[in-house]
């Protein structure tokens, strides 16, 4: 097979056999090309919920796979690779966190959305990465933990001083090996270009940066930009679907080391076979669990 005949058997089994494919911004172009919805992991998974199809299959990491099964337990959900994981969604436990609602009695815990689900029942509210200033903001208590990345909480205290952030050790390895000395160095070869970076990275490279957003603003805010070149600090995949997207603007990505391993796992094989029938792994979530961790993500909605 050809990857353009590989395509056209992917889109037709998906409308045959009713299947939702949902691709992360982190997959690759020929995934993205086959998917109905592109996005970040907490849009993907509102798109889950509101699809009609009785399959939803989730090109993504496993936490993603997970909050679709809670938005949408009716639907089957399917994670496209068994082994795409999440390592800062895995860095803590549900004792751990119990561990801090002890040490701060009273203390609203805020989930960053790139946690598991069993996570998600002893917290109180999730955020993503463009809606945490916000919500956080939008807090009564002076006073919160912010689990688990300590970059993006850092982000989000410096954009909400008046309230104090219990913070600690733990994020998205791929954002935080990026040093600020990198982000220098980008700078100094390409001067005339904005850089445009995730607010996982380090605080020395986001106090660098031209704009701080998640993924989707990042990309947004580049296509609509009149400036001609733009240093990419997010996952690498995503340099390569504004090239295509904008092929009048320059793209440079920030580091080579800005590669999600995990997201590299799902190929556009494996959404074949996920869709024949034959490949992936089907969520499975007690509807306990599904009951308590949707309790936080509801609070983020509303």
């Amino acid at each position: 097979m050809t990857t353009a005949q590989m395509q056209q058997e992917i889109i037709r089994l998906k409308q045959e056999k009713d299947i939702c494919i949902l691709a992360h911004a982190y997959q690759s172009h020929d995934i993205w090309e086959v998917a109905d919805f592109i996005g970040d992991s907490f849009g993907l998974c509102k798109q889950a919920a509101a699809s009609t199809a009785k399959t939803v299959l989730m090109c993504g990491v496993r936490f993603m796979a997970e909050t679709a099964k809670i938005l949408c337990p009716d639907k089957r959900v399917l994670l496209s690779h068994p082994e795409a994981g999440c390592p800062m969604a895995e860095q803590m436990d549900k004792d751990m966190i119990l561990a801090m609602k002890a040490k701060f009695p009273g203390v609203p815990v805020v989930a960053y959305i790139n946690t598991t689900a069993e996570l998600k029942t002893v917290c109180d509210l999730c955020v993503t990465s463009s809606s945490a200033v916000g919500l956080v903001r939008s807090l009564d208590s002076d006073r919160i933990i912010f689990i688990p990345d300590c970059n993006l909480g850092a982000f989000v205290q410096s954009q909400v001083p008046e309230k104090q952030l219990e913070l600690f050790h733990g994020g998205c390895p791929t954002h935080a090996r990026i040093t600020a000395a990198e982000a220098e160095h980008a700078k100094s070869v390409h001067p005339a270009a904005l850089m445009l970076v995730h607010p996982e990275c380090q605080p020395g490279v986001t106090a660098q940066a031209d704009f701080v957003g998640s993924t989707t603003e990042i990309m947004a805010f580049a296509k609509k930009s009149d400036a001609e070149e733009f240093i990419i600090g997010t996952e690498n995949s995503i340099v390569q679907h504004l090239q295509i997207e904008c092929p009048e603007k320059r793209f440079y990505a920030l580091s080579k080391h800005l590669v999600c391993e995990n997201m590299k796992l799902t190929t556009l094989g494996d959404v074949y076979h996920c869709v024949l029938g034959d490949g992936g792994e089907e969520i499975a979530l007690d509807a306990e669990t599904m009951r308590l961790a949707r309790r936080c993500i509801d609070n983020m909605l509303k």
